[in-house]
């Protein structure tokens, strides 16, 4: 049996395929700090035997929880002499440019524990000053009597040679074995030593954290083949988890993403915007031509205000917001009503479940609006609270009903969830009309028609199991290492023998990671990027190239590749301006095996799925009588037309007056929005 967890700020989803291909799923609690335990509680509640699971694959949000929490361990830095303060002057390109009280991101590391030695390589990786390793042993002295857990070692230019970090990292272990060490070369070859030091901080700040926890989880699932999700779209295994946990930040969310890419494959639809919202949070991400974008340009906590932190790992390109089924509806001081980003998360969680909570949450506004109905929750409801607790939270304030006030809560939310797709796709030059929208998470489907609407979407997929698609995405997920190394020089100067060479030294490193993995050569497949740039120029555009050996005629090809992707990108080419490589970015794949899936046709009426005729509240219409479906009784390729409510466990479906739904032969529900 191969099992796929999820954990999420409210719920903790599980998908399994046994070995007669059968797919099932649960979901339950997050069980916050122990999040080990609600894996063992859904495993469980799914009942599955612990000794059936032949392969478990994971998703957390452990790292990113306690970076954003600053839950980590007490970190020192050890760094090239003369940058010591890399952390503190950070970058200069403030977002918030006329702001005069701007603060810049603080260190995670304290200045008194960011340590100087004698060393110097210069850009080409040459040694211009030897490593002072009795600098290093006074370090570690006082680290240990200052109670440091975990070190982070930066120096400058050791992408291009990493010879002194790795002495140092070796003599700090011989001299204090217990202690958690991270090195920047082991995390990324790539340059910026502001990027590239926080990264290592960041990774060795979460590495106790990491340790502890996958070894909880490993204690518990020893008799499974373990995998980790990446935030690169991949998985890896529970030891490279720990050993580079930073890797794993973004873990949960991107599977959701690879699910809607390998989804959007099956059904013939190679451009899909990709929606999860979850109890906390909406996650949204483009899908061009099947390729999920991924990036090295990564930050924590950034918004139009603040600058973040920056995380060199390959992430994929995802936008994140504070709204989820769980966000809190308040009144601001202007008077205006919000919703989010406070989430009433698991516990209290909503007033509809009736575990203490008081504030008014999204799914309370979509509970009291006849979208949800009292009689699918795991508590029983008292509707008379909810309606009161937005009533006095929110109706009186504005002097109108609590109805209205609820239609309210979730047009602002809708309206927020529709800003994050907007920054994926209008916002970076695609039209939405060209492409579908997947849907998934507790909530994706209850906002998803409405703002297909919106954005001008004419067609909307909700996938079988959405409420845990994400999971989903896990099992469909093969092993996945980036490989990146700064490579600048000219293209003009480039000579293919010398590139070839680069190309086969990233490969046969990859070979031998894949084989301490356990996957055969013949299972690795590689695909090619260059981070690309006109000389002058600050930033890059990722270039897809060719795999194999190239040759002038290859580099020539690449050129013209890079040249219309920068007017993509920037509206603008350069035809007679020379062009320079900065980055090498490999792509290993290694294909696991993975569930297939398999059509089926259910025939009957649409009238037979019919569960209850229950009253909806609709924007200018009021209240209407609204058909609810059983989504498992639906019939294949039947038409069902709007307004309609679609029940499945987990999640529902809201249709609106105008638009139509039906079955595919896979499960998926089909939405035509009626957009022209």
């Amino acid at each position: 049996m191969k099992v796929a967890t999820d954990i999420g700020g409210t719920f903790t989803d599980l998908v399994y395929v046994n070995d007669r291909g059968d797919l099932g799923i649960a979901k339950s609690h997050t069980t916050p700090p122990n999040f080990e335990q609600g894996v063992m509680d859904v495993i469980q509640q799914a009942g599955i035997e612990p000794d059936a699971i032949k392969t478990f694959i994971h998703g957390t949000t452990v790292i990113i929880n306690a970076l954003t929490e600053r839950k980590g361990a007490k970190t020192g830095l050890i760094t090239t002499k003369g940058f010591r303060d890399v952390l503190e002057i950070a970058r200069g390109n403030r977002p918030d440019l006329y702001n005069v009280r701007y603060q810049k991101p603080t260190p995670f590391v304290e200045r008194y524990l960011r340590k100087e030695v004698e060393e110097r390589l210069n850009y080409k990786g040459e040694e211009l000053t030897p490593l002072n390793k009795n600098e290093i042993k006074e370090i570690v002295d006082f680290f240990k009597k200052e109670k440091v857990e975990a070190i982070a070692v930066s120096f400058l230019h050791s992408y291009a040679n990493p010879v002194h970090e790795q002495e140092t990292v070796a003599y700090i272990k011989a001299l204090w074995p217990e202690v958690f060490v991270t090195a920047s070369h082991e995390i990324t070859k790539e340059w910026r030593e502001y990027e590239r030091t926080n990264t290592a901080v960041f990774n060795a700040y979460v590495k106790p954290i990491a340790t502890s926890y996958v070894n909880k989880l490993d204690e518990k699932q020893k008799r499974s083949n373990n995998y980790i999700m990446q935030s690169n779209g991949g998985t890896t295994t529970f030891e490279n988890a720990k050993n580079i946990p930073i890797h794993i930040v973004e873990s949960g969310p991107v599977a959701g993403i690879f699910g809607a890419a390998v989804l959007g494959n099956i059904l013939g639809e190679k451009n899909i915007i990709a929606f999860d919202v979850g109890g906390t949070t909406a996650k949204c991400s483009l899908i061009e031509n099947g390729e999920v974008k991924v990036s090295t340009d990564y930050y924590i906590e950034r918004d139009d205000r603040h600058a973040g932190y920056p995380i060199k790992t390959p992430v994929v390109d995802i936008v994140e917001i504070g709204n989820g089924g769980g966000s809190i509806a308040w009144i601001d001081d202007a008077g205006s009503l919000k919703v989010g980003p406070k989430s009433a998360g698991a516990l209290p969680g909503p007033v509809a479940y009736g575990q203490g909570g008081t504030e008014p949450t999204t799914t309370d506004a979509n509970l009291l609006t006849g979208r949800l109905s009292p009689k699918n929750f795991d508590y029983t409801v008292n509707m008379h609270k909810v309606k009161d607790a937005i009533q006095t939270k929110i109706a009186n304030y504005f002097n109108i009903s609590a109805e209205e006030a609820a239609l309210g809560i979730i047009r602002i939310a809708n309206s927020n969830m529709l800003n994050a797709l907007k920054l994926i796709s209008i916002r970076k030059g695609y039209n939405p009309r060209e492409f579908s929208l997947i849907a998934f998470g507790g909530g994706g489907s209850m906002h998803a028609a409405a703002l297909a609407k919106e954005l001008g979407v004419k067609k909307v997929i909700i996938p079988v199991a959405s409420s845990v698609f994400s999971a989903w995405g896990m099992l469909m997920t093969d092993l996945r290492h980036d490989y990146i190394q700064t490579y600048i020089t000219r293209l003009t100067d480039l000579d293919p023998a010398v590139i070839n060479r680069e190309w086969e030294n990233l490969e046969n490193n990859a070979y031998h990671e894949f084989l301490y993995e356990d996957v055969k050569k013949s299972s690795v497949m590689f695909t090619r990027f260059l981070d690309m740039r006109y000389l002058g120029q600050e930033h890059t555009v990722k270039v897809p190239v060719p795999n194999g050996r190239w040759n002038k005629e290859t580099l020539e090809t690449i050129i013209q590749s890079f040249q219309e992707l920068h007017e993509k990108t920037y509206t603008f080419k350069l035809e007679n301006a020379e062009t320079e490589i900065v980055n090498l970015h490999l792509t290993a794949v290694g294909i696991v095996e993975k569930p297939e899936l398999e059509k089926e046709h259910r025939d009957g009426e649409v009238k037979d799925a019919i569960k209850e005729v229950r009253p909806v509240y609709f924007e200018n219409t009021g209240w209407v009588q609204t058909n609810v479906y059983d989504r498992d009784k639906l019939p294949t390729l039947k038409t069902v037309t709007g307004p309609a409510i679609v029940e499945e466990k987990a999640s529902v479906t809201v249709l609106y007056e105008g638009q139509t739904l039906v079955v595919d032969e896979y499960g998926n529900l089909i939405l035509e929005i009626g957009v022209e």
